[in-house]
């Protein structure tokens, strides 16, 4: 089996767990034997030419490619940051004109770039991630004929809260309805699509994410110094907006606070309400109980893991949340949101929803006060970790793939 992939970001630059989800499927396909070409708008710095470049691990080497196109355009960039970026970008510029001044041209010269790799490439089958590469997915289809596999991470209405810019959900709508199979991550994220959407239940198809067991980072030995003072440790990690439940996070350690007076909060990652967030620790007179630390990535991910006695996950709207198999896997415990699809497979959280921050903090006081319970949700967390991997979805996406060829 032979697999155009058009996808948007790959490690090592990524910028959230949309990169990391498809290293690790297509690591995952690659253990089975399948071969993933996988294009994206730009491949990272020191390829082997500015073609083509093999990613990572000695057992994708021969399997994956990593085709470039060159763009400045960004996983979860607004048009403001597009901009700001093209004016650090002289090389964008060409006889006195910027090239691609509108970051949904960047995505159009994506899509078309997309039937002249369809028209010179061999594979069976084409899989597409996030609304981004939609287009390009629709137009491989078109030059190839072959069947056509859209991969849903999150739809436009999780992302805004429900306020979704009406151009980015035609897209999805569009790719949607052009697909032979639509694979989903999670029963949440399936639900949304149909009800959004209007879409066929019988042509989605769920996918949860696993997590890759031989992740060099698990293992590694790291005892931070934050951990010799008596505070305990309570982490939020992720893209700081609104569909992530910052807010909520805020609000849940004031009143954690109000109880337990040995506790600091970590919040790692960046966004359009971090300012917001800063100022509101400010408003309640716990800004010293606060470390906000930028964005996060490989080893420093899982160095906060093992320096957090306790992962809050509040999103509003999470259609799976890889984050919380990462933190579960380094033993650390987790308190998530209902609104998400790793709440479907994972039994040893607790959960909440992700408005109700008397709840939420009261399980906060609770893990962080009783020293039992925290070391039993370790044990079981961890426990529990172990039996996702990389193989399961794999297999899983392979068998949507069969079906779509064999038709």
């Amino acid at each position: 089996m032979k697999v155009l992939m058009f996808g948007w970001e790959f490690p090592p630059f990524k910028s959230g767990g949309l990169g990391t989800a498809c290293y690790d499927l297509t690591k995952g396909l690659a253990r089975q034997g399948v071969n993933v070409t996988f294009v994206m708008p730009s491949a990272p710095e020191g390829a082997d030419s500015d073609f083509v470049r093999i990613i990572g691990c000695n057992n994708l080497k021969d399997r994956i490619k990593i085709k470039k196109i060159h763009s400045i355009l960004q996983p979860y960039m607004t048009s403001e940051s597009y901009h700001r970026s093209l004016k650090n970008a002289p090389h964008f510029k060409s006889k006195g004109e910027v090239y691609g001044s509108n970051l949904y041209k960047e995505v159009y010269r994506y899509s078309e770039s997309a039937r002249f790799i369809a028209e010179e490439e061999n594979f069976d089958v084409i899989h597409a991630h996030d609304w981004m590469t939609y287009q390009a997915g629709i137009n491989a289809k078109q030059v190839s004929g072959k069947p056509l596999v859209l991969h849903m991470h999150a739809t436009e209405f999780d992302r805004t809260g429900g306020n979704p810019n009406s151009y980015i959900s035609h897209i999805e709508y569009t790719g949607l309805k052009s697909a032979d199979k639509i694979i989903a991550n999670s029963n949440y994220t399936k639900q949304n699509i149909i009800n959004h959407y209007n879409i066929e239940p019988e042509r989605i198809e769920i996918v949860h994410w696993g997590i890759d067991p031989d992740n060099l980072y698990l293992n590694m030995d790291y005892d931070p110094a934050i951990k010799k003072s008596r505070d305990k440790i309570v982490l939020f990690l992720g893209r700081i907006t609104l569909q992530k439940g910052p807010d909520y996070f805020i609000e849940a350690a004031k009143k954690v606070l109000d109880f337990e007076k040995n506790v600091k909060f970590v919040v790692a990652g960046e966004g359009d309400m971090l300012d917001r967030m800063i100022d509101r620790t400010v408003e309640l007179g716990i800004s010293d109980k606060f470390l906000f630390t930028g964005w996060l990535k490989g080893a420093d991910v899982y160095k906060a893991f093992k320096m957090a006695d306790l992962y809050i996950m509040p999103s509003v709207s999470e259609p799976f949340g890889l984050v919380a198999l990462e933190a579960i896997r380094n033993s650390t415990p987790i308190i998530i949101s209902k609104n998400s699809g790793v709440s479907e497979v994972v039994s040893h959280a607790l959960k909440v929803d992700f408005w109700d921050i008397n709840q939420m903090a009261n399980h906060i006081v609770s893990i962080i006060k009783y020293k039992e319970l925290e070391e039993e949700m370790k044990e079981n967390c961890y426990k529990e970790s172990c039996r996702f991997n990389l193989d399961k979805p794999a297999r899983e996406c392979i068998h949507v793939y069969d079906r779509v060829v064999s038709g």
